[in-house]
């Protein structure tokens, strides 16, 4: 019984020391958590480019989604041991960032679907993440100007952005010939209550793993669909079509058991119609990611975060993402949905984390696993994504909550989500506008939301709001 106690309290110890069995499972717990969230944005935004199997991109997309997995290893690894002034050593699970999905997909819009618009992607988020990163080194200058209303907002922004993505997955995904059928449809609902039964009608580690969990389920029930319905449909112009819900298993078996990661998978190209928008959406990020290192440190931890973890931490968001563009990887950001298991387990070692980021890292280097998630119909994914999406607006509203709501704070979310966001989502208002607006505001609302929040955060001062 001794023995169990003294693990028990280490497990509670950022470097505590765990033995590797314990260690383990610990560190699964906190891969099944985000597997799926880390595998999202590159599986919907390479769709939206058009790299998906059918349409002849089968091996540039598995190789996307192995290095998606080993590059979140590697940057996990960074975060929580760092290299110098990179790294805040938190525990913080790192991954690819759902935040950029909505500017990404204007992104796409505006340069047209294809690899030259991933390309364009993957060069802004290099500079992006050099920005970042330099944001990081100044951090404790400019903290002040992100309190909880500004965080909060800008998370809210995140999530109302992201729903109609997770929608469009639901119903088979972007440009599908079946979009909105039937099948997709009640796929997607059948994988979004299975995780809501799992969340919420059991404990433990299946409760934990609901997501995961309704994922399996939603491949097999695209199997047995595949057993007992067509699986193919003919276009008004009579071109027949595989219906998108139908699972491609012959990815799987032609992809290998091990390959090493393929540097710049995709040919980097540098567009300021895609820098603009991604600089901006850096600084953000750097705003939400103060948000999570900050609530990580003070529910695992007891504590406030320091300068030296917010400022290393963020600095690592930033290299971290310039790494994973040159592996063809999105932007690597701090999960939140890690800061939500350690706000629950209070179990912050480090060691344990780091067996997690281990895993993801060897599961990149067996293409046969990348191969099996690419195949994942688009509607078992929406099933998932809508409840995924759905709770960032929620952990926005936590946020914005955190400090007793006055004039001021109601002022800023207010005038924030009205004209930043509904800016954002009614890009005809920004018609008659240079080009460059347009990339920046016109197409997703989080870019202005953001910018409208630390503005007005600057301009109403708080003296001056009592006094109002």
């Amino acid at each position: 019984m001794a023995k169990y106690v003294k693990i028990s309290e280490e497990a509670y110890k950022f470097d505590g020391k765990l033995p590797l069995g314990t260690a383990i499972p610990l560190g699964l717990q906190h891969v099944l958590a985000m597997f799926v969230g880390n595998l999202t944005p590159v599986l919907i935004i390479g769709g939206a480019c058009g790299i998906v199997g059918g349409a002849g991109f089968a091996d540039l997309q598995v190789s996307l989604i192995q290095n998606a997995m080993i590059v979140a290893g590697l940057v996990t690894l960074l975060q929580l041991y760092s290299v110098g002034p990179c790294g805040g050593k938190v525990p913080i699970i790192m991954g690819t960032s759902s935040g950029f999905i909505g500017v990404f997909a204007g992104i796409v819009a505006t340069l047209g679907s294809g690899v030259v618009a991933y390309g364009a992607i993957m060069g802004a988020s290099i500079i992006g993440g050099v920005v970042e990163a330099l944001l990081g080194f100044v951090l404790k200058y400019i903290r002040r100007f992100f309190p909880p209303v500004v965080c909060g907002t800008v998370v809210l922004s995140i999530g109302l952005s992201l729903i109609s993505v997770g929608v469009n997955s639901f119903g088979g995904g972007f440009k599908t010939k079946d979009f909105g059928s039937i099948e997709n449809l009640l796929l997607g609902l059948f994988v979004l209550c299975v995780i809501l039964f799992f969340k919420h009608g059991t404990k433990g580690f299946f409760s934990s793993s609901s997501i995961l969990i309704g994922i399996i389920a939603g491949y097999i029930a695209a199997f047995g669909m595949s057993l007992v319905l067509p699986t193919t449909a003919v276009t008004p112009e009579g071109v027949e079509f595989t219906k998108s819900w139908v699972i491609q298993w012959e990815k799987v078996a032609q992809a290998p058991w091990f390959a090493v990661p393929q540097l710049m998978p995709v040919e980097i190209v540098f567009d300021m119609r895609a820098i603009l928008p991604v600089l901006i959406m850096f600084i953000v990020t750097a705003v939400e990611t103060v948000g999570d290192i900050s609530a990580v440190i003070e529910s695992g931890l007891g504590r406030e975060a320091t300068d030296k973890e917010l400022s290393g931490g963020v600095v690592c968001d930033g290299i971290g993402s310039s790494i994973a563009a040159v592996f063809g990887v999105l932007p690597n950001t701090s999960f939140s949905q890690n800061v939500g298991l350690v706000a629950m387990t209070k179990i912050v070692n480090r060691f344990a984390l780091a067996t997690g980021a281990v895993f993801l890292i060897l599961c990149g280097l067996i293409p046969k696993l990348g191969a099996l998630v690419s195949i994942m119909p688009q509607s078992v994914l929406g099933g998932a994504a809508v409840m995924m999406f759905s709770s960032i607006v929620v952990s926005g509203i936590q946020l914005v909550t955190k400090e007793k709501l006055n004039s001021r704070s109601l002022t800023i979310i207010s005038v924030a989500l009205g004209v930043g966001y509904g800016m954002g989502a009614t890009p005809g208002i920004l018609a008659h506008c240079p080009e460059a607006m347009r990339m920046m505001f016109g197409e997703s609302g989080i870019v202005p939301a953001a910018l409208v929040a630390i503005l007005l955060n600057i301009i109403l001062q708080p003296e001056r709001a009592e006094k109002a």
